[in-house]
């Protein structure tokens, strides 16, 4: 691998398609949700659930059923979601997808290393039970998750503001956001950040093209860090 450009001063990245496939747990955990909680047994049916927000996907359910998009209701949604995610994720996997270990091992090796940590549309809670069942949750510095907005650029938004708690003169220049979705593409666009899009997920090295990405790449094996210099 190669050296990591100077200006990248924090790498954040997506989680379900970029990180670990967990085998559709997440969506197995939000129909059960839906179908007990709620006595909708076919809420999640046509969903599309690549790049979007838990918070926006419950509202979506919400909507559809004439159910009133209430923080009380949301928060049902959420304990129910995350008392039956742990039961999906696969027991006979805990391997994140190629080349994420060795990624992270990476750029942690650096003698001033960026620091690393997590946008999704995630709950927290769901990407804590998530990451630990793969091993990954310790490696990352903090998170910008999908509990607070249907919008995953607000995500992105709100995770600038934060970094920019510790690094007061950040540029949005110097964030570098990894992900396998064209929401991804678009929420590090949205802020003016890097991105670097990955095949792993859902989409085609050539969907994803589309979108124009900072960088490409078919995942995260070999990624030659020195393309950030560029």
């Amino acid at each position: 691998m190669g050296e990591f450009a100077p200006m990248i001063r924090l790498v954040l990245f997506d989680i379900d398609g970029t990180l670990i496939l967990t085998g559709g747990a997440g969506m197995k955990a939000f129909t059960e949700a839906f179908a007990e909680e709620f006595n909708l047994p076919h809420a999640t049916e046509a969903m599309d659930f690549a790049g979007r927000t838990d918070r926006g996907l419950a509202y979506q359910v919400f909507r559809a059923n004439h159910i009133e998009p209430t923080e009380a209701n949301f928060g049902r949604f959420t304990k129910a979601y995350t008392q039956r995610l742990a039961k999906h994720l696969p027991a006979d996997n805990t391997q994140p997808l190629p080349g994420v270990v060795e990624l992270l091992d990476a750029i942690e090796a650096m003698p001033a290393p960026p620091e690393l940590g997590l946008l999704t549309g995630n709950l927290p809670l769901g990407a804590e039970l998530k990451l630990i069942h793969y091993n990954l949750w310790h490696r990352f510095e903090f998170g910008a998750f999908g509990d607070t907005t249907e919008n995953r650029n607000d995500i992105a938004r709100g995770a600038l503001e934060n970094a920019r708690e510790k690094f007061p003169n950040l540029s949005p220049s110097e964030i570098l956001i990894i992900g396998d979705t064209p929401a991804d593409i678009h929420c590090a666009q949205s802020i003016n950040a890097r991105v670097l899009a990955v095949a792993t997920g859902n989409f085609s090295e050539t969907q994803l093209a589309e979108y124009q990405p900072t960088f490409l790449a078919p995942d995260l094996t070999d990624i030659t860090l020195n393309i950030l210099n560029t």
